[in-house]
């Protein structure tokens, strides 16, 4: 009998995870799915802006010891240091179709994780920490490699179900009472604009969600990147940055003098030959400003099958990347245990220096391939 309902609630969880979104949060999803409801109109947070260079030491914060009021995702001191003084709010965001973009809030994370996840599509697990989003989304289901990242920033964890074996994972680990998932009691919310019923979330009000909950929301050891307003020496000249995930997805981040950030540009039409790349400026729906992050960070991680179209990507260890900032490529190190944060090195292992700010970074396979070109880096991605 234990087995027949162990089988019959695990059908249901998969049920679920083939919908818009499944319902309820924490050891055991359960619930109603909440019925669709219009917003008010959000009050945007404005993003961090970096200190001036004379409140920026000589010698960058990191990778420890960050005062109270530095962040240690970005580098930057905080307007509001309280907001410190929580987990990070990781939220997963979905990239397909196309008509759901432009996505809500993400020039307003701190951190961005794209991976591929099957059938030439992405995601991407969006890090919220030192400022606020009204509103954030579209969320879609989570992901193996998403125990990771939440292991490692020792985040809260919103996202819309999960295969059974990707949720039983989650279900199984020790931050199984910070999962958020739709349901009634909790604070995830619909919007529904142009007729598709997007599950969002504000990470305000996400944050308030675990403290009620008993869930243990206080500040955590971050440890782990370097910062320094100083590029380092010996990068390679590196103005444009194109990764192609596959012929459905593929994205270019151009370096703006400008503003010092790279923006990004998305897949706008299919090129399944390769041989017609057509881009459209990936924008912000809930701030209208164009996604432009100060980093942009290639990672090599194995990619291992774990069923048909189904990869488990294994994100602890080491591995290469590339990492680029300030129109210049570093060949780095990842590095990070299972509990740490992700960090990068130079070649002779001293800690690599992010630009202080915000940071993406492309998630690509250990077989995948690198052109350099007189227009810039080329990636496209390649598992076994």
């Amino acid at each position: 009998m234990k087995r027949l309902l162990y089988g019959f609630v695990s059908l249901l969880v998969f049920l679920a995870a083939c919908g818009p979104a499944a319902s309820a949060t924490g050891p055991a999803p359960t619930g109603t799915p909440v019925a669709s409801v219009t917003p008010q109109p959000p009050t945007v947070t404005p993003p961090p802006q970096p200190s001036p260079t004379p409140l920026h030491p000589s010698e960058g914060y990191g990778p420890s010891s960050f005062p109270s009021n530095v962040n240690p995702l970005t580098g930057l001191q905080v307007a509001d240091p309280t907001l410190l003084d929580r987990r990070p709010l990781l939220i997963k965001v979905s990239n397909l179709p196309r008509s759901i973009r432009p996505q809500w809030g993400l020039s307003l994370a701190d951190i961005v994780f794209e991976y591929y996840t099957e059938e030439g599509g992405t995601r991407f697990a969006a890090l919220f920490y030192g400022n606020n989003a009204d509103m954030v989304g579209p969320i879609r289901s989570g992901r193996f490699i998403d125990a990771h990242l939440v292991r490692g920033y020792k985040a809260v964890f919103a996202f819309g179900s999960a295969y059974v074996a990707e949720m039983d994972r989650f279900l199984s680990s020790e931050f199984a009472d910070r999962l958020v998932i739709e349901g009634s009691s909790t604070p995830l919310f619909r919007n529904d604009p142009n007729g598709f019923n997007n599950l969002m979330a504000n990470t305000a009000t996400l944050s308030a969600y675990a403290t009620s909950k008993g869930i243990q929301n206080r500040r955590q050891n971050l440890d782990g990147m370097s910062f320094n307003l100083t590029a380092p020496a010996a990068g390679k000249p590196a103005m444009q940055v194109i990764v192609r995930y596959s012929g459905v997805i593929y994205n270019r981040w151009d370096y703006d003098t400008s503003t010092g950030k790279y923006l990004r540009f998305s897949d706008s039409d299919n090129d399944y030959n390769n041989q017609n790349e057509q881009y459209a400026q990936a924008t912000d729906r809930l701030t209208g400003q164009p996604i432009a992050f100060n980093n942009v960070v290639v990672l090599y991680v194995t990619h291992e099958l774990y069923s048909a179209g189904i990869y488990d990507i294994l994100f602890s260890g080491s591995g290469d990347g590339v990492a680029f900032r300030d129109g210049q490529a570093y060949q780095v190190k990842w590095q990070r245990n299972d509990t740490d944060v992700v960090s990068l090195t130079n070649p002779d292992g001293t800690p690599f220096s992010f630009k202080p700010g915000t940071t993406w970074f492309e998630v690509v396979g250990v077989n995948s391939t690198v052109q350099q070109t007189d227009q810039g880096w080329r990636f496209l991605h390649k598992m076994p």
